[in-house]
């Protein structure tokens, strides 16, 4: 009973952080790329497609912080994209008061 919980929890996480990571890729590709609200061009949805898929394959438990983590699991030029896209989404989302993310940003 106890590791049903413990899964739970788990994919509850993992479905949060996921839905940050598109939240945070929509802003970026709204404002770089002009893409209308709920379509992102083909590079961040390509980004996007890359980052769900290396975070619901993170081996470690608990998973830290990307930023915090020992073992980066991106390539290059995904960690650097990915960077950029929480430079500037960040900046934005707590600009237009979107204080709930401000745990993502900074940790």
């Amino acid at each position: 009973m106890e590791n049903i919980r413990k899964r739970e929890k788990d994919l509850k996480r993992e479905a949060s952080d996921v839905k940050v990571l598109e939240t945070f890729i929509g802003v970026y590709c709204r404002g770089k790329h002009r893409s209308r609200k709920g379509e992102l061009c083909h590079d961040c949805a390509e980004l996007l497609g890359y980052a769900r898929a290396r975070r619901l394959r993170c081996p470690l438990d608990p998973k830290p912080a990307c930023k915090h983590c020992p073992t980066h699991c991106y390539a290059k030029k995904q960690l650097a994209a990915i960077r950029e896209v929480m430079a500037y989404s960040g900046a934005r989302l707590l600009l237009r008061g979107r204080l709930d993310l401000i745990w993502h940003y900074f940790f």
